[in-house]
């Protein structure tokens, strides 16, 4: 990345293109050129700069919101940095509305056109589907045939039994029966970046309950294999064994 484009990318004029572009800038400094009259609010003291990436996207959301209200959430999902939009993100994920309130609001940030946005906006109300799995499960169940596969990937990601940098679900770990509503739709899913979701859900499933995801890929050829399938298969059972 040259010097030019590196400026563009820290101070939001530009989105960033790959995880080390993003893990490269400085979050404060970022806040500070969007919301001068706020850095010392937000990114002042008691801000976690040593922290990991979530630790501080996390918190500028939680004080954004505190701070703007939820309504900045809206508006921060239109800015050209794709950092600044997973604040929006975090935003959403910092609410106290309700479930389906809350995953209503982060959809359009789902379908967002950068990567990283899509990976921030999972990450940001995992915890509130954490606290209410299936609850979850049955409004996301919907997305499944949703036209935009970054949608349909949300549902699957967002409810992986361990998934990564993000709490764990105890439930779906020890009984991942439940999310068959989001799986079983998805099993010859078209996108690949859907297959491979699905296929890491089943992986993580897998660590806990193999004989359960043998029994459902056995199930899912049985009614009719395809390629898709095949890829979804191969990747959900690379921890089962021989």
């Amino acid at each position: 990345m040259n010097a030019q484009r590196r400026a563009a990318v820290a101070e939001g004029r530009a989105e960033s293109a790959t995880l080390a572009e993003i893990l490269a800038v400085d979050l404060a400094a970022l806040f500070g050129t969007v919301f001068p009259d706020l850095a010392a609010e937000v990114v002042g003291p008691g801000f976690p700069a040593r922290a990991g990436i979530l630790a501080r996207m996390t918190t500028i959301g939680e004080r954004l919101h505190a701070r703007l209200g939820p309504g900045a959430a809206e508006s921060l999902r239109h800015h050209p940095s794709d950092l600044v939009r997973g604040w929006a993100c975090f935003v959403v994920g910092a609410g106290t509305a309700p479930l389906p309130d809350r995953l209503a609001a982060i959809r359009p940030l789902a379908d967002d056109r950068h990567f990283g946005v899509r990976e921030w906006a999972w990450l940001a109300v995992r915890p509130a589907i954490a606290a209410a799995p299936d609850a979850a499960i049955g409004l996301l169940a919907s997305w499944t045939g949703d036209p935009s596969e970054r949608v349909r990937r949300f549902a699957s990601e967002a409810t992986r039994p361990c998934g990564v940098w993000c709490r764990h679900l105890a439930s779906l770990k020890a009984d991942p029966a439940p999310g068959l509503a989001i799986l079983a739709p998805l099993r010859a899913d078209p996108a690949r970046t859907v297959q491979d979701s699905v296929g890491n859900w089943l992986n993580d499933a897998a660590r806990l309950r193999p004989d359960w995801v043998r029994a459902v890929v056995a199930q899912w050829r049985a009614a009719g294999s395809c390629p898709a399938t095949e890829r979804i298969a191969r990747r959900g059972l690379r921890s089962c064994g021989p």
